[in-house]
């Protein structure tokens, strides 16, 4: 895992300058702390910071090919590489180190842009091909590393942070008011948007390529889901479920250095706990938590799995202050903001793990996978809703939007609603009415239709999407969208912030690729989530792991910090018409939603925080 960056003139071939790649790469020295390295060739220039994690001593970066016609940056891991190298070697190419880095260069140079499909991995990436004065950007399928960039002028800056692209730029670049409206809808930014106008991220499993003065981004990850015939039993779908989860979690513990695992108290990562144990034993654990006096917490039942399995735990404590002192810090850490209090346990537990291991395993996925949350319940089944006839759903309707707050359920309904597809799904993901949030901005800022343009961005996964069942095509969604543009985001942030790179075992292409051809039924049966997945879980963990209550670093106990830092500066944030947000926002439409959710008549503490996580985000810029 490390950072990359880079400039290529694709337009006008004038030099670049090296002191401009130089300090785009200073940037990044907490994400590479190993070595650094540089590349130029005229109009093109490469940096690079490594963190070094397989072949300690050959894979100094930028790397290329033994002709010098292919040249790379990479940022992430390809957990196939032995084989893709083995592949690659009956065809005559010659390997110099034994680092994964090398891989993807033969592979160009074997395959061309079709190199992505064969790979099984996390990845940002940039290539150089020399020879035809071309250069390639890509992200992993499912998201999980990061590349941002940003054209203007025939000139592409690009970075695995948004730092080194600032860095290069004169002057702060502006808000972008449509990306600010998708933010207050989803609480965070979707792909290809950031909140900085110009400046984009890749989507997962999209690619841009520069050529001939000119540049052309695309899909790459055309995966298709089609169900499987003849139909899985359930004891086929257990059965072949847990030996691919077995094969992607041996993959993703190749390593020359140190590894270990952040566990919580629940069975996503009790289950990487149980499967890491196939392949060694004694294995480093790193859990946070709040104390005793919550009974929420999560060490103790993190201290029970890993006694189970042998395994070492290290548990970091919170408490509310150390929470508030660190939330502004770790805002500007994420460069875009994102609403959630899960933010602050995963900083501290990665700073604590990075102290013994520079890799770790986390359970993320099976939640987006199996359906782990409520909206997944109403998803499955709000088929039942619209069958219902008009003269029993619309009172209905009418009854549970008058009922006071109850925001989630109103929302649940008013999508269930909605005929066409991807406006449905839209409505789900959403935490407040569209409309709600096209009022809040000032006359004149947000251009027609700001809320609808995600649509446009998934507008080419429709198609990849038409086998799926409702449910299905919710998930393939997720797995392409929230997930990589949230969690995985701050993941990749927080993790790296401290020089520790994170694994997802649960989005192996293999895994994903397997669980989204399987019907709702395997995900959620009979009101219970994440069905298969639990099933699966059962041959590795003991009954009193499988009943504990879903806790997820105890978030329960960091939001209720959340809200009482949010709550102690609503007033500063919200009343005060000289925030910064108001140069956007319309003072009078803000303070109304505060004035609703403090007299009960709604919770608006959703978009509320959001708004605060925001003016967080522009004082922050304000201070840099």
């Amino acid at each position: 895992m490390c950072g990359i960056c880079g400039q290529y003139n694709f337009k006008h071939q004038t030099p670049v300058i090296r002191e401009t790649i130089e300090k785009m790469t200073q940037t990044m020295v907490h994400r590479g702390p190993d070595d650094e390295g540089y590349y130029f060739s005229g109009p093109l220039g490469l940096g690079f910071r490594r963190l070094s994690i397989i072949d300690l001593k050959g894979g100094h970066q930028p790397m290329s090919d033994q002709e010098q016609s292919v040249w790379i940056v990479f940022n992430g891991e390809i957990y196939n590489f032995p084989e893709l190298k083995t592949e690659l070697e009956s065809y005559g190419h010659v390997f110099r180190t034994r680092c994964d880095t090398e891989v993807i260069i033969h592979g160009y140079k074997q395959w061309g842009d079709e190199v992505f499909n064969h790979l099984n991995g996390m990845f940002g990436v940039a290539i150089w091909d020399e020879r035809k004065k071309r250069l390639v950007l890509a992200r992993d399928a499912m998201g999980i590393k990061l590349v941002y960039y940003k054209e203007e002028a025939g000139t592409v800056h690009f970075g695995s942070e948004i730092r080194p692209i600032l860095a290069a730029m004169e002057g702060k670049p502006e808000i972008d008011p449509v990306s600010l409206n998708l933010f207050l809808r989803y609480r965070y930014t979707p792909s290809p948007l950031t909140l900085y106008k110009g400046i984009r991220k890749l989507s997962p499993g999209t690619m841009i390529t520069y050529e001939n003065g000119s540049s052309h981004i695309k899909r790459w990850y055309q995966f298709r889901p089609v169900p499987f015939s003849p139909p899985k039993t359930d004891h086929q779908a257990r059965e072949e479920l847990l030996e691919i989860y077995k094969k992607a979690v041996k993959r993703q513990l190749i390593s020359d250095v140190p590894l270990g695992l952040l566990l919580s108290g629940g069975i996503d990562s009790g289950l990487l706990l149980g499967l890491m144990n196939l392949e060694g034993n004694s294995w480093p654990t790193f859990t946070v938590g709040y104390g005793k006096t919550f009974k929420d917490d999560e060490l103790p039942d993190a201290a029970e799995t890993a006694k189970i399995f042998s395994a070492q735990n290290v548990s970091v404590e919170l408490d509310e202050g150390t929470f508030e002192a660190a939330l502004s810090k770790i805002v500007t850490f994420l460069e875009e903001p994102v609403s959630t209090s899960s933010i602050v346990p995963m900083y501290f537990v990665c700073q604590r793990a990075r102290q013994d291991v520079k890799v770790a395993l986390v359970g993320q996925g099976p939640d987006e996978l199996f359906g782990g949350y409520i909206r997944h319940l109403g998803v499955r089944y709000g088929s039942y809703w619209r069958v219902l006839p008009d003269w029993l759903r619309n009172p209905l309707s009418i009854a549970i939007n008058a009922l006071p707050r109850n925001e989630t359920l109103k929302r649940g309904v008013y999508s269930l609603n909605i005929p066409d597809r991807m406006q449905r799904y839209q409505y789900v993901f959403s935490i407040i009415p569209g409309g709600t949030i096209d009022n809040l901005f000032r006359d004149g800022v947000l251009p027609p239709n700001a809320g609808d343009k995600v649509l446009e961005y998934w507008e080419d996964l429709a198609g990849l999407m038409e086998n799926t069942d409702e449910l299905g095509g919710f998930q393939f969604l997720e797995i392409r969208s929230s997930l990589p543009d949230e969690l995985l985001m701050f993941a990749d942030k927080l993790s790296m912030a401290h020089g520790l790179e994170v694994r997802v075992p649960y989005l192996d292409r293999e895994v994903v690729e397997y669980v989204e051809r399987l019907p709702a039924h395997f995900k959620v049966r009979n009101g219970i989530r994440k069905w298969l997945h639990r099933q699966v879980c059962e041959d590795f963990l003991p009954k009193a792991i499988l009943r504990r209550k879903k806790r997820g670093f105890a978030v329960n106990v960091v939001d209720k910090w959340f809200q009482d830092s949010s709550s102690k500066k609503m007033e500063g944030f919200l009343l005060d018409n000289n925030s910064l947000m108001y140069q956007f926002l319309r003072p009078q439409a803000v303070q109304q939603l505060l004035k609703e959710h403090i007299s009960n008549k709604n919770d608006n503490y959703k978009i509320l925080s959001s708004l605060i996580v925001f003016e967080e985000w522009l004082r922050s810029l304000q201070m840099s």
